[in-house]
């Protein structure tokens, strides 16, 4: 890793988010709005620590919503009623900066 990497982070990956991003902008606005919805969603309730899942996750959405939107299916068609538990469910097996909190805390104080 070298220092830029370090210090702002791999370019590759902003290159890749900034893809992600135009995608979800190119979506319909039904879509789009869905998409920065969950987007907000996923971001606030713990937030996917790593990047490769991060990517992941979003590449799923934005390839769910896109399918949905060439198909004329309303998101709910796509996510269920519960777009929350269909979100949640995308992220139940990945690390959140939550988990990473919780394992920080738990060292601490396990530390006697």
């Amino acid at each position: 890793m070298s220092i830029i990497d370090k210090i702002i982070g791999s370019l590759e990956d902003k290159r890749e988010w900034r893809a992600m991003e135009a995608r979800g902008k190119a979506l319909p606005s039904e879509y789009s709005n869905a998409y920065n919805a969950m987007k907000k969603y996923l971001w606030t309730t713990g937030g996917i620590s790593d990047w490769k899942e991060t990517s992941r996750i979003f590449g799923v959405i934005l390839d769910l919503l896109e399918q949905g939107a060439a198909e004329g299916k309303k998101v709910t068609d796509l996510t269920g009623e519960n777009v929350a538990a269909f979100c949640d469910e995308l992220v139940k097996d990945a690390d959140t900066w939550r988990d990473k909190y919780r394992a920080r805390l738990n060292d601490t104080i396990g530390r006697d």
